[in-house]
């Protein structure tokens, strides 16, 4: 063999050990990064800079929108709650699933879909008009929120939350048809709402307007 065939071989091999040397080195980075990012993932371990306060959501406060039921409210029967729901868990199949069970319990469900990403067991959601039909709801989920918002019919959207697992096991829903309704504790008295309801004032509504004068296609009477 000569000496230019040798000298040929040595670069081949340095070559060859300096690939090996690259690729060894990006495939340990990639397995580290691998490794790292399934920590991060499952919480394993907490980097400090990427803890911040705006990356968790704050839950609303029951108390801070929890209406009482109206004085001397009974429970609404099952089949007059008309339930949204929405599932914000994320978990596939949820407000299907739930919905099937909440019709298994009489509840009227008027429709599933989505719904914005929610913590906890869920939030419910009505109008002033559908407050005892709320707590009826919810006597099947204690543990989620109350919301009010300014709808006027008595539907009720039930938003589940990445806590929810199942309904309450029906032996033990409180749930008397002969009781009044009753509040969470710090529940806002439902006489508030309406005495805001009362004091709220009414929406203008606009003034007739005389065609004759908007319209020049329309002619005057003639007179006498």
């Amino acid at each position: 063999m000569s000496d230019q065939d040798r000298a040929r071989q040595l670069r081949r091999r340095h070559m060859h050990e300096r690939q090996a040397v690259v690729f060894g080195v990006l495939l340990a980075g990639l397995a580290v990064a691998g490794v790292g990012s399934a920590a991060l993932y499952t919480e394993s371990i907490s980097v400090p800079f990427l803890d911040r306060d705006f990356t968790r959501l704050a839950t609303p406060s029951p108390t801070a929108e929890a209406y009482c039921p109206p004085e001397g409210a009974l429970p609404v029967p099952a089949d007059q709650v008309p339930v949204n729901v929405l599932n914000g868990a994320g978990r596939a199949g949820l407000a299907a699933s739930t919905a099937a069970a909440l019709q298994e319990r009489g509840f009227a469900v008027a429709a599933t879909d989505n719904g914005a990403s929610t913590g906890g067991v869920g939030r419910i959601t009505s109008g002033r008009n559908g407050i005892a039909a709320a707590y009826t709801l919810r006597a099947h989920l204690p543990d989620a929120l109350l919301a009010l918002d300014p709808r006027e019919d008595a539907s009720v959207d039930l938003v589940l939350g990445s806590e929810f697992q199942q309904l309450l096991p029906v032996e033990q829903v409180v749930l008397d048809p002969a009781v009044p309704l009753t509040g969470p504790e710090g529940c806002i008295p439902f006489a508030e709402l309406e005495q805001a309801a009362q004091q709220a004032p009414a929406p203008e509504e606009p003034a007739a307007e005389d065609p004759a004068a908007e319209d020049p296609a329309v002619e005057p009477a003639p007179e006498g």
